[in-house]
């Protein structure tokens, strides 16, 4: 559904000590996607990911059904993104910042075969 938040990244600077405390705070669990970048598997959908410069505060991805229209919207309305990437096998994402600058990225679901 358009403008439900689907994921949400965490971001930390140790994630191995990130992990310990989400598991310890709530119980989740995590497994490894991609080097560093772990899935939670029993708590929102969403990751603990490395932290990056820019990037230090939870990231949400808003759903959207057509991600060009959206992100050809979000300008209009004065906010600016990244370009749109594709995550094969995943979806297209961009990353947004609002017409005040606060933070969000966009997710459009590959298609299903």
């Amino acid at each position: 559904m358009p403008g439900q938040v689907n994921w949400v990244e965490i971001p930390a600077a140790d994630t191995a000590k990130a992990r310990a405390f989400y598991g310890a705070l709530f119980n989740w669990g995590t497994s490894e996607f991609d080097g560093d970048y772990h899935v939670i598997d029993n708590g929102p959908d969403g990751a603990i990911i490395p932290a990056e410069d820019g990037f230090s505060h939870p990231r949400v991805y808003f759903a959207t059904d057509d991600i060009d229209a959206s992100v050809n919207r979000l300008h209009e309305l004065g906010g600016h993104s990244e370009d749109v990437s594709t995550v094969p096998g995943i979806g297209r994402i961009a990353h947004c910042h609002d017409d005040q600058g606060i933070p969000f990225s966009l997710y459009e679901p590959a298609p299903q075969s």
